[in-house]
């Protein structure tokens, strides 16, 4: 059996960064069509599914028989990964033809089907068939079956064929060419927008421009409204505000406040220009303040206010523009009496989850769906949602007249114009739910930016005090013509629309996996409760597309008791019941994927840190990550590669607690095949041996593809749970079965063996500043310390102060700090140069002149260079365990750029022979 690229070398960093960049692109992108969280990003799962069906070339030994050669066509095939990734090669027929060529050749011809039982957001399906590969998905939750329908099902079915709407009818011509998707995107657009001219004719009365200081009108975009409560204070029992910020825009010399004003018993707003304090408002961390009399109010109180039905809305600010401009309007009685106005009727009336992940509304007596808007949003969600069937009706029409024209048969006129109907009343619904995020009292005005907020910034439902009301006809964000023309349209036409898929509703315990590469995005433990959350979409979407696709809507709420969460809410608050519940599914799942294609791995992004801070600081186990270890060890699988991909930049650090640790990798890909029937059983002194034997190679490895040290424990795992999981059973000197986080434990321990036992290449120096480091940072200790550790590594402090490497003034020792090394420092000059040493300028001078200054040192020291990135490494670990942040960063910095330095100095003018350094 061939080993594929996956198992062995991944190009880690060009497809972090090409993930990380795809963040920032909204046109044209599949997650604008329709929200679903945690999605994995197109490019890693392009690279995955890549590297998961071509060879390793050690595998193919007849062709490469020697290391090098082997290296020689792994530098190829990354380079094709390393195009491929890109956003801007989505579509590149050149480059995805190079890519699909290679797996022809390594799948013999014939490359297998692929299937993703978690479908999700369908980023794994959409870039199977985008490396032109059979997909099949499925889901359980009916949301994510619809975005991915979308996405893989439907725009093979009508590749290639013209737009139905008069407007396109009337501009085509016998020579005019519509390929992929684009006569779909194009209906979608049109009968979207006709939607949206229908809607305000209907309702627009209920959004009434606002009038202006200078007599003038302006069209409103948002009105701002903030919940109130009744004071407790029975001096005082004022209507009082709940505000998290006074601010209504916060840019460089355009700053716009709301001030309130006493009355009585009751406030009145106004706007006016200057700055707000970045604490004035009502609401603390505590609860709120009484903006009468003072009082501090618990939040005890208001949520039993909220219970009551007893807290009520008030507009504090109306957001207007017109060819001018955008203004801020202080709130009139009009204005207010009109949004009151609203009446609807036919609204999804469905019960909020008593208890769920993510969810906070309830405690303030919002129970129901409809809670979570104003009964203006929802008179433009329903009538919204009433459109999509009108505009069906319109395509049917329009579809049966382009019968025959130019190639573009949609069959006989009748079924096959219906069907086409309703693909783009699909498309018009999801428009409708995407529509949601944006019109409902989660949403936020944003006065930094001067614009609104989605309601979903995170996996939560959580409650806001003041929320912004956004217009859906003001061409403004949240305008429903603009999510139909800028969105689903442009989603549509870069799809790549074949070879066709499919997509089903199925429980991932119940799919078929035989002959499939299977690679897929399980649920993440109990971090998204993503039924729960996706029913919010869910009751508009079944309000307006059950009678077009009755199955997937034949329950009033999305599917609970199947889905694969940790939810102890679930199991009447029993976390523990909860948690095995959640790993028997997993373990089922991964039983069933033991049958799926042998000939490749199967490939499971998991995003789970590797370790993580309790409250006091300590490192301890992943339970999320070991439940999914721990399932896959279970149903007798083979763990063989584990690789971070993450979607931040790899350089960028984030803070823990008050020191500081790695911003957690978005995902942990995991390669794995079936553990042979006949593997044997080993003891914990035998795997130990192993590890010692065998995980030095491949770290060495990982390092030598410079993987970034903030992935290296996590990548660390795959080589180590290979050793572990190729036994059918690990047993402790009790006789009980290794757990696997024991297994970890060990994998981590006999990392730090390894990286400790590279300093045997380093100078005594070096070795000493290590010691060192490890001990006091960049800070300064007591010199008689630093004598005793000098003489312990056969060096002395006052070697180590001549050769530039520590500062020993009156009694006290410190390493020299990096920006007060020589900035015209040159290694061929120096008398006794060490790895320290050289460590440091590279990364100075990476941070002072980028790569390439950095490449022109890296090509005086030579092969010193390689052994300063592995220091790099092991400073990092040290960093990270004693929570250094800053100080991590640079050692990573390095670690990340080694590959694009390297490169430059191999480009660069060789020095001559006696300015190449070696370790002396």
């Amino acid at each position: 059996m061939r080993r594929k690229l996956i198992e062995v070398a991944l190009p880690l960093e060009a497809i972090n960064r090409e993930s990380a960049r795809e963040k920032s692109i909204r046109h044209g992108h599949p997650s604008t069509l329709h929200l679903w969280w945690a999605r994995r990003p197109l490019a890693a799962c392009r690279a995955v599914l890549f590297a998961s069906l071509v060879d390793d070339p050690s595998s193919r030994p007849e062709e490469f028989p020697t290391g090098e050669a082997q290296d020689r066509e792994r530098k190829r095939l990354f380079g094709i990964i390393e195009e491929l990734v890109k956003w801007e090669n989505s579509n590149n027929e050149h480059v995805l033809d190079a890519a699909r060529k290679e797996i022809l050749k390594s799948t013999d011809g014939n490359p297998p089907p692929v299937l993703d039982p978690f479908c999700g957001g369908g980023s794994i399906p959409l870039e199977a068939q985008r490396l032109g590969l059979e997909a099949h998905a499925s889901d359980l939750n009916p949301v994510a079956v619809l975005i991915t329908r979308g996405l893989i099902e439907i725009p093979p079915k009508f590749a290639n064929n013209p737009a139905a709407n008069p407007e396109a009818r009337k501009n085509l011509t016998h020579s005019a060419k519509w390929t992929r998707a684009q006569g779909l995107a194009d209906d979608v657009r049109y009968y979207g927008n006709w939607m949206r001219d229908q809607a305000e004719k209907r309702i627009g009365h209920l959004y009434p421009k606002v009038k202006l200081q200078d007599g003038g009108e302006a069209t409103v975009i948002a009105w701002l409204w903030a919940r109130t409560a009744k004071c407790p204070n029975p001096a005082c029992g004022a209507t009082m505000p709940l505000i998290r910020s006074y601010a209504l825009l916060r840019k460089p010399g355009k700053q716009y406040r709301v001030v309130p004003h006493i009355e009585g018993r009751e406030i009145r707003f106004d706007v006016e220009a200057g700055e707000t304090g970045a604490d004035e408002g009502t609401m603390t961390r505590r609860g709120a303040v009484c903006a009468v009399c003072g009082s501090s109010v618990d939040f005890d109180y208001i949520r039993s206010e909220g219970r009551a039905g007893r807290l009520a809305v008030q507009l504090m600010a109306i957001v207007a523009e017109d060819s001018r401009g955008r203004f801020y309007v202080a709130p009139n009685s009009e204005q207010e009496k009109i949004a009151r106005s609203a009446q609807p009727t036919g609204v999804p009336d469905t019960p909020l989850p008593d208890k769920a992940l993510g969810f906070r509304v309830q405690a303030y007596g919002m129970t129901r769906h409809r809670d979570l808007f104003t009964p203006r949003q929802l008179v433009a969600l329903t009538t919204f949602s009433d459109l999509v069937a009108e505009a069906r009706e319109h395509v049917v029409k329009d579809a049966r007249r382009i019968i025959g024209r130019d190639g573009a048969r949609l069959a006989d006129g009748g079924t096959e114009a219906i069907a086409y109907a309703d693909a783009v009343a699909l498309y018009l619904g999801e428009a409708v739910s995407k529509t949601a995020t944006f019109h409902n009292v989660l949403a936020y005005w944003r006065s930094g930016e001067g614009k609104s907020a989605s309601g979903f910034g995170r996996q939560t439902i959580t409650m806001t005090w003041d929320f912004a009301e956004i217009n859906p006809f003001a061409d403004a964000g949240g305008d429903f013509g603009e999510i139909v023309s800028k969105a689903a349209p442009k989603v549509l036409a870069s799809l790549p629309a074949g070879p066709p898929a499919t997509v089903d509703q199925l429980d991932a315990r119940a799919c078929a996996f035989e002959g499939y590469l299977v690679s897929t995005d399980p649920p993440y433990y109990d971090n998204v409760g993503y039924a729960d959350l996706s029913d919010f979409f869910y009751v508009w979407l079944r309000r307006t597309l059950a009678q077009i696709d009755p199955r997937l809507f034949s329950t009033l709420l999305t599917p609970k008791e199947q889905e694969l969460v940790a939810a102890p809410a679930r199991f009447n608050g029993q976390r523990d019941e909860a948690y095995r519940f959640f790993e028997s599914g997993l373990r089922d799942v991964f039983r069933r994927l033991r049958s799926a294609n042998p000939t490749y791995p199967a490939t499971v992004y998991y995003a789970f840190r590797q370790q993580e801070i309790d409250e006091d600081g300590a490192v301890t186990g992943s339970t999320g990550w070991e439940s999914i270890l721990e399932a896959m060890i279970g149903a007798e699988l083979l763990i063989d590669a584990t690789w971070p991909v993450r979607t931040e930049n790899s350089t960028r650090m984030r803070a823990t607690g008050e020191g500081g640790s790695n911003a957690l990798a978005s995902s942990i890909v995991i390669a794995c095949r079936a553990r042979p029937s006949n593997s044997p059983i080993a003891t914990r002194r035998e795997l130990n041996s192993a590890l010692k034997l065998e995980l030095p190679a491949a770290l060495k490895q990982l390092q030598h593809s410079s993987i970034a040290a903030v992935d290296l424990a996590q990548a660390a795992i795959g080589p180590g749970m290979a050793i572990f999981s190729r036994y059918a059973k690990i047993v402790e000197a009790d006789g009980s079965p290794m757990l696997v986080r024991s297994a970890l434990q060990l994998i981590n321990q006999a990392l730090d063996e390894v990286l400790s036992e590279q300093e045997n290449e380093y100078d005594a120096e070096t070795r000493w500043a290590v010691g060192w480091f490890s001990d006091y940072g960049m800070n300064e200790g007591r010199f008689g310390v630093a004598e005793v550790l000098s003489k312990a590594k056969n060096t002395s402090v006052d070697g180590m102060e001549r050769a530039g490497i520590i500062n020993a003034p009156k009694g006290k020792v410190r390493l020299v700090a990096r920006e007060n090394l020589a900035a015209d420092w040159d290694p061929s000059t120096n008398g006794r140069l060490t790895i320290w040493e050289v460590t440091q300028h590279l990364i100075q001078r990476l941070k002072s002149g980028g790569e390439q200054e950095a490449a022109d040192l890296l090509r005086k020291v030579g092969g010193m260079g390689e052994i300063a990135r592995d220091l790099a490494y092991r400073l990092y670990s040290i960093c990270e365990r004693k929570g250094w942040a800053e100080e991590a960063l640079a050692y990573n910095s390095l670690v990340v750029a080694w590959p694009e330095i390297s490169r430059l100095a191999s480009e660069t003018k060789p020095a001559p022979a006696g300015a190449q350094m070696t370790l002396p």
